[in-house]
This record gives structure tokens, sequence and C-alpha cells, in this order.
């Protein structure tokens, strides 16, 4: 008798059930939404679709008078280049201190603890401090993304170095590999599956700490664009904008799931059941 876990969907069948719960979600915010107008035209908690096209056709297709650019583009080129290179100087950071940290054991010992506790402290919690010490400009945006994620990726690839097995690196040695050769021939290949794992497990969090600094202080950004308008209630721009950024944030992680592919396919032909 089969189980309930022994029926697979089919291609199809799988992609009709993942859009049930979006359908289901939006399903619910009409019926929400036409009880709510019902009651009070003037309602600004469920707006209409209408009253969201409306809005951002005025952001996204429409000329700022003042500035000559259009805003929600705008807003989104601006966040992106705040995130990206944040997390590019992220990834960069834990390679260079992940690798030879976790690899050479006097290195281990004297900063694997440090890592352990600079990697707990709440980067919300500092940016007062990175707001003082580096203006309210750019650079403290991005510091605050690199201090909240590097330190978990640097850590999560001292651990995943120290778990490779002894026997590769003493075959290694035996061949007349360098230390330099066995981190960046034997060990970063092995790594690479991993960190990019860890890279989209950190894209919520690194969203987050770019929101609130865009919220704090800002000139643009979609963070600073949605806490411009709360004070307004406009939630027929908040809504959309929020949209966008889990619409971003979801083609970034499918972006690197593809890359995760592309550049360790042994990897992934591993991982495919015979």
């Amino acid at each position: 008798m089969k189980r309930a876990f022994n029926y697979v969907p089919s291609r199809p069948t799988a992609i009709m059930l993942a859009c049930l719960p979006f359908i289901l979600a939006v399903i619910i915010y009409l019926i929400g939404s036409e009880m709510r107008l019902a009651e009070n035209p003037k309602d600004k908690l469920m707006p209409s679709f209408s009253s969201f096209g409306e809005a951002m056709n005025a952001l996204a297709f429409t000329e700022n008078r003042r500035t000559g650019e259009y805003v929600f583009w705008q807003d989104t080129y601006v966040s992106l280049e705040r995130l990206l290179t944040g997390l590019g100087i992220s990834v960069a950071l834990c390679l260079l201190i992940g690798l030879p940290v976790g690899f050479l054991p006097y290195l281990r010992r004297m900063w694997e603890p440090f890592i352990a506790a600079f990697s707990l402290i709440p980067p919300l919690a500092v940016l007062p401090i990175l707001f003082i010490m580096f203006g309210l400009g750019e650079t403290s945006k991005i510091v605050l993304i690199v201090f909240g994620v590097a330190p978990f990726l640097t850590r999560d690839v001292a651990l995943s170095v120290a778990q490779i097995p002894r026997e590769q690196i003493i075959k290694a040695q035996t061949l007349g590999a360098s230390t330099l050769q066995i981190m960046t021939q034997i060990i970063l290949p092995q790594v690479l599956p991993r960190l990019f794992d860890s890279l989209r497990l950190s894209l919520g969090a690194a969203w987050l700490f770019l929101i609130a600094a865009e919220a704090i202080a800002s000139e643009g950004g979609l963070g600073y664009r949605i806490f411009l308008v709360r004070r307004y209630l406009s939630m027929d721009v908040i809504l959309p904008y929020v949209l966008w950024i889990t619409l971003l944030a979801f083609l970034m992680d499918y972006a690197l799931a593809a890359m995760s592919r592309w550049a360790c396919r042994w990897k992934h032909l591993e991982m495919k059941p015979a």
C-alpha cells in the first residue's frame, strides 16, 4: 500500500499547486478590499487594484516634474546598487577570511571564537554607531549590509572547510600541493555549493538591513519611499513596493540557484537520484 509521500506530482500539477496559494491570497484580498470599500469608499487600508494601477502608473511610467526621473525605477536602481555592493563585499570577505581560518589550525584557534561572537551582534543595534562613524551617506548603508551578512557567511565557510575530510588534504600534500594550491583547488570548489546556499539564505536579512538603513537616513531607494509615504497611509504605494521587493528577492534567489548549478555541476549531479 502506497503512503502519501510516495505520490509525486507531475510538472504541470506541481506548477498549478505552486500557484494556488498566490491565487488564494489575491482572492482573499479582493474580498476584504470590496467589503471595506463598500463600508467606506475612502478606506486606505485595503485599496482596490485600480488604485494600485493609478499609483504605480504615476511612479513608474510618469516622469517626475522636479527631477525628470521615473521614481519607481530610480528607487529600484539605488536599492539594488547598495544591496549588490554589500553582498559582493561580504562574499569577498568571507572567502578571504573564512578559507584560511577554517583551514589553518593556528588561525582557527585564534579567530574562530571572535568570528562566532561577532556574527551574533544584532546589526540593527549598531546602526546608530555606523551612522556616527560613516555618516548618513551611501557608505553607512553598505557597511550595515556587510556587517550583517559577512560574519555569518565567514563563519559558515570556516565551518564548511573544517568538515572537509582530512584524507583529501593528506593526499594533496603527498602529491606535492602547496597550502595555497590546496585552498584554491581542493577546498574552495567544495565550499562553493555551501556558500551559494548560505548567500541565498542571507538575502532576506540583507534586504532587511537595506530597508532599515534607507528608512532612517536616505534620499532614495525602495525602503526610503515606503517610509516616506507611510505618513499619508498610502497603501496603494506601500503594497506594490513590498511585492516588488519580494519579487526582486525571489529573482535573486533563483539567479543564485542557477549560478550554483552552473558553477558546481558535480554537486548537483551527486544530489540527483540514481
